[in-house]
């Protein structure tokens, strides 16, 4: 080989390799509508770079490996047996027979096979027929009477009543320089065997048919009219042997006579070497020109999955998003000065009358609330408790509605059903939701008491500070906070307005309205900023739930660039 022709086949290999590392990578674990397709193709792919494509670059002086392959019934293993003249594959009348795949090669040529280079996957095996039950294996079997330069793999039945048989049928097929595809007079039209022989069209996998067991007086109507399916599928130069229907010698083979043209074309192949480069070179050409085309199938599919990933994230983020706008505005629209909290407000400042007297003569009850704090301790503690879990019910219930919205959205999105079934702690909050809460709302309590102190920077803002003491003025601090009534109705305006109003009238007596306004605001933002924390760390749980299937971000463009990286390398 010429240093240039070398050095491009390098390049050729490492391109290749970039792209089979791609294949690799890409996962498709959401069960989107691509998602059965895309891993359909990632896996033909995988097979046929590792199988075929690269084994095939590394190595273009290789033997060239004739799959025989067709469907059940077809007399595959008889036909390789006669080839050869010795029994290498197991053949007989129950199914399937050839369970695990047989290669026969000349001795000359066991370096070629007896090492990874080929079907990485499979094992080798050396012996006689009963070793091919052996799953996950290839056994290998040497044979003076096949010319050095082939080598001939019988393959499992195509349409084996065994799913794995056909798995690996299609992957040895795609392992194949040429395709010897078998079949008989009465299923040459079969549905399944087509099917392949079109991919086989599709990839530029050089394909020669042998119809075996054909009547004689039948070799004149069915062989045009196979040779007419043939060119409308793509393979108008496919070569096509007719083996006909013969009494099987004393060592079960076939007499010599019946397969003279399959045997002598086949010999020829193998001892021409420009011959066997044609085919080969026909079918790497193929093979490297399906590798776009389907790449860009399976870069298709991983672009269904990121974009199913992102709208599964998304769903998370906008109901927790709706949860925290919940959260603000529970906060200012007055509901938190409703029941408990508007009970305790009362037993703290004293009777019903109180209320209904606050906006003739605040400034005189106002003063008469100093005196009864100066005089005796208040029953903060109850009102404190009273407002924190209000605040704590605000925050659990809005929780609570965001993991049940985002439960069953999931459950409508491509991939979110499976993911729930997978993780049915998802469909509600965390299970330590609710002590988290508390402490968080304590937390919070403590950062509003802590302001009330910060604002006290002279002895007589001190003074009256001490005058109510720093958690009662905390308290008012939290229902100013809360002092919207948008969410009220009749008696309970006036009460709660009247509430807020008394608590800031106090508060602007001690701080003034510009530092009571910034307190309140600074309180509420505060709180706010925890539960965005918060919200972070139960959305996070769906979140990771979409990540621990596997990344699925940047696999189209990556897949895409390989995939440009071998056409411009190629061509």
């Amino acid at each position: 080989m010429a240093t240039s022709d070398a050095t491009q086949t390098s390049n050729l290999v490492e391109a290749v390799s970039g792209l089979r590392d791609a294949v690799e990578a890409s996962v498709l674990p959401l069960k989107t509508p691509g998602q059965a397709q895309g891993l359909t193709v990632r896996k033909e792919l995988l097979d046929q770079l590792d199988d075929y494509v690269l084994p095939r670059l590394r190595s273009i002086d290789a033997p060239l490996l004739a799959v025989v392959g067709g469907s059940t019934g077809a007399g595959k293993s008889t036909l390789v047996n006669s080839l050869v003249g010795a029994s290498v594959s197991r053949s007989g009348v129950l199914r399937p027979t050839t369970t695990s795949p047989v290669l026969v090669h000349h001795p000359e040529d066991k370096r070629w096979f007896s090492d990874q280079r080929i079907l990485p996957s499979l094992a080798r095996v050396t012996g006689g027929p009963g070793q091919e039950s052996q799953p996950g294996t290839v056994r290998l079997v040497e044979s003076d009477a096949l010319p050095s330069g082939m080598a001939l793999l019988d393959a499992p039945d195509i349409d084996s009543v065994v799913q794995a048989n056909r798995e690996l049928a299609g992957q040895l097929l795609s392992a194949a320089d040429l395709w010897v595809f078998v079949t008989t007079a009465a299923r040459y039209a079969d549905a399944v065997p087509w099917d392949l022989l079109r991919t086989a069209a599709e990839r530029g996998t050089a394909v020669a048919i042998v119809l075996d067991r054909i009547a004689p007086e039948a070799v004149d109507e069915i062989r045009p009219h196979l040779a007419g399916m043939l060119r409308e599928q793509g393979l108008p130069t496919a070569p096509i042997f007719t083996v006909p229907e013969s009494v099987l010698t004393d060592d079960g083979f076939l007499p010599d006579e019946s397969m003279g043209r399959l045997k002598s074309w086949l010999d020829a192949l193998a001892s021409d070497a420009r011959a066997r480069a044609v085919v080969v070179s026909q079918t790497l050409k193929g093979a490297m020109g399906s590798l776009s085309g389907r790449t860009a199938s399976l870069a298709e599919a991983t672009a269904e999955q990121d974009l199913a990933s992102a709208a599964l994230a998304k769903a998370a983020a906008d109901n927790y998003e709706h949860a925290i706008t919940g959260v603000k505005d529970g906060m200012t629209d007055g509901t938190l000065l409703r029941g408990e909290v508007l009970a305790r407000w009362q037993e703290f400042v004293g009777t019903g009358e109180f209320f209904r007297q606050v906006e003739s003569t605040l400034s005189k009850w106002r003063d008469k609330l100093t005196a009864r704090l100066k005089g005796q301790p208040a029953p903060s503690e109850d009102l404190g408790e009273a407002l924190q879990s209000g605040v704590a019910n605000l925050l659990v219930s809005h929780a609570h509605a965001a993991a049940a919205d985002t439960a069953r959205e999931w459950r409508r999105l491509p991939g979110g059903d499976a993911l729930v079934a997978a993780h049915p702690e998802l469909v509600k909050s965390s299970a330590d939701l609710g002590p988290r809460v508390e402490a968080l709302v304590r937390q919070w309590q403590g950062e509003v008491f802590d302001i009330v102190r910060q604002e006290g920077g002279n002895r007589r803002t001190n003074a009256r500070i001490a005058a109510y003491g720093v958690n009662a003025i905390g308290l008012f601090l939290m229902l100013v906070s809360f002092a919207a009534t948008g969410g009220l109705t009749g008696a309970e305006v006036g009460i709660a307005g009247g509430t807020s109003v008394l608590a800031q009238r106090v508060l602007e007596a001690i701080f003034g309205d510009q530092a009571v306004r910034e307190m309140a605001a600074k309180a509420r933002e505060s709180l706010l900023g925890h539960v965005r924390d918060l919200f972070a760390e139960e959305e996070h749980r769906y979140a990771a739930a979409v990540a621990s299937v596997g990344d699925t971000e940047g696999q189209s463009a990556s897949l895409d660039a390989a995939a440009a990286r071998v056409r411009e390398v190629a061509a």
